[in-house]
């Protein structure tokens, strides 16, 4: 019943999906909304891969603002959690001394430019004036934020605005403070907070100022104001008259001592940069910068909603992470506190592919996370018996796990060792760098396969078998010989034997021999079995048909086909993530199955949309958006679905496949050091 109400259900959605395209053209790379609803309204995230900003359903408001890499121990579980930071482009209008009424307020639009990485609203106000907004988190500038405002009067008006600073109620001993930098070119004023983390671990800094257009000694006077410890502003006052549009902007920053060893002066620094490059160079350079990175861009003709869809969730990958960090997105990004901001292999095996073959630069920093980390998951592997170096299921700043102690997935879900050595061995593939692979992918990939090496229990040839784990299928836990874990150990131990070749080492010939015998079970009929126990049961998530692909395991496509049968029909319509239709649709496109790469393509996130912008949950009807997660491998079934692309230890080449039938053309650009272009056309 429940399978024929989602079918019912997707079939609806392609038909409303087609009336919308006869009633209205479906804009590639915008996403509107008029009369936002706060009671369905799920936000969406402008974000430079270090400063994120969610929207909100009012106007001048920003929901929250978080910044990677900022964790304190705090909250559920006793483990390290995100922390919001302060919220430092909020405003509050007066018009004629009225402060604004939102019942006042009428054509209200939100729209999310995702090629220009902008956020704009507009509004009329009474019969007095129409305000349009925009901000960004700048993204050649990590650390800073831009609000630009222009006021529209219907009628001479005066208006004061205060921009406003306010701290999450987490944080603690916050302290508040305004200056102003008087130089003969320039008066700054700057408000500025700074607080502790919930358990004093950091010190969390927020600064902005105005940038104003007038000449200077024109500029509106600045006042300060104190509200509360956790609350002040900046304002100013300004008459204006009719048909004169009004244009100011706000520039701010945010930074920790997570990034810096001195955060309080860094975000004031900051703020004054951003303020003396002003608005028209600030916008320039991050419009420079997003154009850049849409030179790798995934084009759909034939089916405009998947384009705008496919477009949002490269937009959001391309938000979440950043070159030259060693910073790793965990499954919501920087949309929100989701799973505490911890890094789990959701980054390696479903967001790291499509940025790796489309941005190997930012793919570089996930990378970089976890060789940081590397001493870390030493610690773990030898206290819990073991050689080598076993990352942890949950990881945040220091590399330790981070799981809490209810989840069982902290000490035993151990395949994730295996997906950080296998994106190592890719990173590789894909950009041929052998001085990386020397310095920092191999040490990964040895240590990894050391760890493996010490995990199995040698029962004999073939039963070399890794026992007592939970399985990628989180609901198999404490089982033996799961049928992802044993492929990825053995992936793993082979790359690192084809590592050390490449660099002319010696490779432990224990690598080889384990990996030759680590079982990949079976019944009887050919199946391949999940684990030694499993008989049938549902199953959370992909398992083993990770073992086509990625892993390449099984490459018959007569035993491909055979286990998609059977496991396509052990996944539950509701409760689970998004991810794994996004496989079977993978392998059902490299199949030649053009109708049911299609209908998992479809069911593989349709029904994981939230108003107003289309964000994904992680489940179907589920409301934890933005599940960078279940995006990042949709896109894989795009890329290495339907456009065929494989990564090689020489590099990406382009294996045949399939597209939807009404999709006329794929062209992938941009792809991999070179920047290549593959197309698929019907």
């Amino acid at each position: 019943m429940k399978k024929q109400f989602i079918y019912l259900w997707l079939v609806a959605a392609f038909l409303l999906t087609v009336a919308r395209a006869f009633t209205q053209p479906i804009d590639p790379w915008k996403l509107s909304v008029t009369k936002p609803d706060p009671s369905g309204y799920f936000g969406i995230t402008v974000a430079n891969g270090m400063i994120g900003l969610v929207s909100a359903p009012a106007p001048f408001t920003v929901k929250e603002v978080v910044l990677a890499g900022a964790y304190d121990q705090y909250g559920r579980g006793r483990v390290s959690n995100f922390l919001r930071s302060f919220n430092l482009l909020n405003c509050a209008l007066e018009i004629d001394g009225k402060l604004m009424d939102n019942r006042e307020v009428s054509n209200f639009t939100q729209t999310l430019d995702m090629k220009a990485g902008a956020f704009t609203a507009s509004f009329d106000y009474a019969d007095k004036a129409r305000v349009v907004y925009s901000y960004y988190a700048l993204r050649h500038l990590p650390y800073t934020v831009l609000m630009d405002i222009d006021i529209q009067p219907k009628k001479n008006i005066s208006v004061r605005v205060a921009s406003i600073m306010e701290a999450p109620d987490a944080l603690r001993d916050v302290q508040n403070y305004y200056n102003e930098i008087d130089r003969p070119h320039v008066v700054l004023s700057l408000l500025t907070s700074s607080a502790k983390s919930p358990a004093g671990k950091l010190l969390l800094c927020a600064s902005n100022t105005f940038l104003f257009e007038e000449k200077h000694g024109h500029e509106p006077r600045v006042i300060h104001e104190m509200w509360d410890n956790n609350r002040h502003l900046m304002k100013f006052s300004k008459e204006l008259k009719a048909n004169e549009t009004y244009r100011f902007a706000i520039a701010g920053s945010s930074i920790t001592s997570a990034h810096h060893d001195d955060p309080l002066n860094e975000a004031e620094r900051l703020t004054i940069y951003a303020r003396l490059e002003g608005r028209e160079r600030l916008l320039k350079f991050h419009a420079q910068a997003w154009n850049e990175l849409w030179k790798s861009d995934i084009l759909i003709e034939g089916d405009a909603q998947a384009q705008q869809d496919i477009h949002s969730m490269l937009y959001h990958l391309y938000s979440f992470a950043r070159e030259g960090t060693a910073f790793s997105p965990s499954p919501m990004g920087l949309s929100g506190l989701g799973y505490n901001g911890h890094v789990f292999w959701d980054t390696e095996l479903w967001m790291f592919p499509a940025l790796l073959t489309l941005q190997p630069a930012i793919a570089k920093s996930l990378v970089e996370y976890r060789f940081q980390r590397l001493e870390a998951a030493r610690r773990n592997a030898f206290s819990k018996g073991f050689r080598g170096a076993m990352f942890p299921w949950e990881s945040a700043d220091s590399g330790v796990e981070e799981t809490p102690v209810w989840a069982l997935s902290g000490p035993f879900e151990h395949h994730i060792t295996a997906c950080v050595a296998i994106a190592a061995w890719n990173y590789y593939c894909v950009t041929q760098d052998k001085n990386w692979l020397r310095n920092k992918g191999y040490p990964i990939l040895s240590e990894t396969a050391d760890f493996w090496a010490s995990r199995v229990e040698r029962a004999g040839p073939g039963q070399y078998n890794i026992n007592n784990v939970v399985a990628a299928d989180e609901w198999a836990e404490n089982v033996d010989n799961n049928a992802f874990t044993n492929a990825a150990a053995k992936a793993n131990l082979r790359f690192a034997t084809e590592a050390a070749k490449l660099l002319g080492l010696s490779p432990n010939p224990d690598w080889a021999l384990v990996a030759s015998n680590i079982p990949i079970l079976k019944f009887p009929d050919g199946v391949t079995r999940e684990h030694a126990s499993y008989q049938g049961k549902g199953i959370k998530q992909a398992d083993v048909n990770l073992l086509s692909y990625p892993l390449k395991e099984i490459t018959d496509p007569l035993l491909i086909r055979k286990d998609l049968e059977y496991y396509e029909q052990r996944v539950p319509d509701q409760g689970t993530p998004a991810m794994t239709q996004a496989v079977f649709t993978t392998l059902y496109a490299r199949l030649g199955d053009r109708n049911k790469a299609l209908h998992w393509f479809r069911d593989s996130y349709l029904p994981n949309l939230n108003p107003p912008f289309r964000v994904i949950a992680e489940t179907k009807g589920g409301t934890n958006p933005y599940f960078a997660t279940g995006a990042g491998g949709v896109l894989q079934s795009v890329l290495m679905g339907f456009g065929g692309l494989e990564i090689t230890p020489n590099g990406i080449v382009q294996l045949k496949s399939v597209l939807p039938a009404h999709w006329k053309k794929l062209t992938i650009t941009g792809v991999g050091p070179d920047k290549k272009t593959f197309v698929v056309q019907q």
